[in-house]
């Protein structure tokens, strides 16, 4: 982390001279970065006690992995990877986010892909993405999807949650199989 910032740093010094036919997308990708020094900072101080950031790579701050380890509820025990990719339009997109980890979830597929307002571009309620949204609120959205935010009435994953109406204890049964198989 420390050695992008440095470089951003570093670059700073050497654009005031900068000719004007320089690149836009050039540009766009230092505003990304340059956000996400910020941020990233910021959410390093306010990560929830139940959350774990990890950047393979410090140079890529706009690619990395979040570990989420419920404390109560249904998935408590459990240990779930997600894979945080930022685009270059950042802020005005939304970061694109994976479940790594194999869940029984009604909000979560199988196969990964997630339902959390905040991650849509496009939203008619008026909770999905806005460039004045952040790094830290997709993170304390995904810890939430194991609390406050588990969703039965709006599902992604129809079979999880017509389960969890049927019989509240096989669902948890089931979810405890998958946290025992995939998420330890």
């Amino acid at each position: 982390m420390l050695t992008l910032a440095s470089k951003l740093k570093k670059d700073d010094g050497g654009k005031t001279g900068r000719a004007s036919g320089a690149s836009d997308s050039t540009h766009r990708v230092s505003i990304r970065d340059r956000l996400l020094t910020k941020e990233v900072a910021e959410l390093e101080a306010n990560l929830p006690s139940t959350c774990k950031a990890s950047f393979p790579d410090e140079d890529k701050l706009h690619h990395f992995q979040l570990a989420v380890s419920p404390d109560e509820g249904y998935y408590q025990s459990g240990r779930f990877q997600f894979e945080i990719d930022v685009p270059e339009a950042y802020n005005m997109v939304p970061p694109k986010v994976r479940c790594l980890t194999r869940i029984w979830h009604p909000n979560i597929t199988e196969n990964g892909e997630i339902c959390l307002s905040l991650l849509r571009e496009h939203s008619i309620d008026g909770t999905g993405w806005a460039p004045t949204r952040t790094l830290k609120d997709v993170v304390w959205g995904l810890n939430s999807l194991f609390t406050d935010l588990l969703n039965f009435d709006d599902p992604l994953n129809i079979d999880a949650a017509e389960h969890h109406l049927r019989d509240k204890e096989d669902f948890r049964n089931k979810v405890q199989d998958y946290i025992k198989h995939y998420a330890r």
